[in-house]
């Protein structure tokens, strides 16, 4: 890759993302940060209290999962779904459940919800 445009795939602890109510529920949302030149690709799932996130990359082909800003959830919000080649992932762990990486995993970025704010853990 060339400069600053490095993908790096952990993020620092303690790092303000939004707040809980920022996030729909059910909902997603893309999280870009950059850390020092590299970048970091990641989105948030909140489903009640609970926020998850994740890497922003399927382990089918390494690509984003979501084609449209924050569209990462099925239209029912119980799944999280990749566009580009319609695999389907569960949301309190990852869990490629259809498509073509059935039985692999989302790699999960560790968050945490401190009084109202989404934060890096």
């Amino acid at each position: 890759m060339t400069a600053g445009r490095t993908r790096v795939f952990e993020t620092p602890a303690g790092v303000a993302l939004c707040t809980l109510d920022a996030l729909a529920d059910p909902g997603a949302r893309n999280v870009v940060l950059q850390i020092d030149d590299a970048f970091f690709h990641g989105f948030l799932v909140r489903t009640g209290e609970t926020v998850r996130g994740y890497v922003d990359r399927c382990p089918h082909q390494g690509l984003p999962l979501a084609q449209k800003l924050d569209s990462y959830l099925t239209p029912d919000g119980r799944l999280i779904s990749c566009s580009w080649h319609g695999a389907l992932f569960q949301l309190d762990d990852g869990m490629c459940v259809g498509g073509p990486c059935s039985g692999q995993r989302l790699t999960p970025w560790p968050v945490t919800v401190e009084h109202g704010v989404v934060k890096t853990a």
